[in-house]
């Protein structure tokens, strides 16, 4: 396994950064997509590795489905194969059969899905046999566990005979998740409604669109971060929408605590410095991809923050909360939890000559690190993770005038 040694650099010339399209948007757009009876223009798919396994598995179509470690691909394709009525096999590396599934089976199985676990009860890999009957058109899903679980089924409650009602159970976390993919579907046709917690909608047919994929607000977020810890600099991050889907847009106002002033113009956003003002506390509950990015911000800039809502973190491609707090102490900075599910950034006060960051086999660890470049030399471990979502990170931090070096396995 190699490493990408990222050489300090704190001042950055004015920069265009063409970023890559949403991963999250793409995956929804290709299951409506298969699930539309005729022919849709869907264009700027995301080159993220969990999309090209998407598009993949659904061109070929297997009898297995092996999603490798994509998280969406694995629980939107089980439903989709559900109420396609196809036998397959869902399985992924060793961590994905890690990452629980069972709310989403236990909803699938409520209405009528034959689907049985080939190993541990409630984790990948699973069995499906096809709907043969619909029993129910209403399911029950706790809302603060995976906005994915909601997701899958919303999409494919339409070509139910009966449609289909989701009551959401307890707090819903994610939700802005769940408002792109019943957009998208709108985009594509389909009426709902979503009342206090009951999510409704009719059997109905999806209609052909001409849709484009929005870039990628979470991949953006590594951009804001940098300029934020820099000592001078502007960036350009093309593509991005005042009016986004995606819940990462909350890296505008999250940001501009911390010293960056955002200008949507010219079919993108132009960031530049600013004062900062700081950060108190922030509830990621509906952006937890967010926390590694402002974690690591807020610890190289010195600000003691409150972060809640980030429960989900420990069942993402890694325990990230885990994750953080190791790779934070490696520049004398905490993650601390001060109560339940509370947690507080303590800063760094001293910084070492060189940081070496482990990555989890997690993109957005990598991700997240690289801004601690401004302050120290940084040696990324197992750089390709960044394939996952953004395979031309490295290419785009070279872009914006940044050195890397490839090291050779110790």
């Amino acid at each position: 396994m190699t490493s990408l040694r990222l050489s300090q650099k704190s001042d950055f010339n004015p920069t265009t950064i063409p970023l890559p399209s949403s991963k999250s948007e793409s995956n929804r757009a290709l299951v409506i997509d298969a699930l539309t009876e005729g022919e849709n223009k869907i264009t700027n798919l995301a080159e993220a590795r969990d999309t090209q396994t998407m598009i993949r598995l659904l061109s070929s179509n297997p009898a297995v489905f092996d999603v490798l470690d994509a998280g969406t691909t694995m629980r939107f394709l089980t439903a989709f194969a559900t109420v396609t009525n196809q036998k397959k096999v869902m399985t992924g590396t060793a961590r994905m059969c890690e990452r629980p599934i069972g709310v989403l089976v236990n909803a699938l199985r409520e209405i009528g899905a034959d689907i049985h676990y080939l190993n541990a009860e409630g984790y990948p890999p699973l069995a499906i046999h096809g709907l043969p009957a619909q029993k129910s058109n209403k399911v029950k899903i706790r809302g603060d566990v995976s906005s994915q679980y909601i997701s899958a089924m919303a999409m494919i409650a339409p070509l139910l005979p009966q449609g289909l009602e989701i009551e959401l159970e307890g707090k819903v976390g994610s939700r802005t998740y769940i408002e792109m993919t019943l957009e998208l579907m709108a985009q594509f046709g389909i009426n709902y409604t979503w009342e206090e917690n009951k999510i409704k909608i009719a059997p109905q047919a999806y209609q052909p669109t001409a849709f484009a994929v929005e870039s990628d607000w979470s991949g953006a977020s590594y951009w804001f971060s940098l300029l934020a810890c820099a000592d001078s600099g502007a960036l350009f991050l093309e593509g991005l929408k005042e009016n986004s889907l995606q819940g990462d847009s909350a890296i505008v106002e999250i940001m501009s605590h911390l010293g960056i002033k955002s200008t949507f113009e010219n079919g993108g956003v132009l960031l530049k410095k600013q004062a900062v003002t700081g950060l108190k506390n922030w509830d990621f509950t509906h952006c937890p991809d967010l926390a590694q990015t402002v974690a690591v911000t807020c610890a190289i800039l010195g600000q003691n923050a409150i972060f809640t809502g980030v429960e989900s973190l420990k069942i993402k491609e890694t325990d990230r909360i885990f994750a953080l707090q190791k790779e934070l102490a490696k520049f004398n900075a905490e993650l601390k939890e001060i109560e339940p599910e509370v947690y507080q950034v303590i800063p760094s006060v001293t910084m070492p000559n060189q940081v070496q960051i482990h990555t989890y086999d997690d993109h957005r660890m990598a991700m997240a690190f690289m801004p601690l470049l401004t302050k120290t030399e940084v040696i990324i471990e197992d750089p390709d993770v960044v394939n996952k979502s953004y395979p031309s990170f490295w290419k785009h931090c070279n872009l914006a005038g940044i050195q890397t070096e490839n090291l050779a396995e110790l």
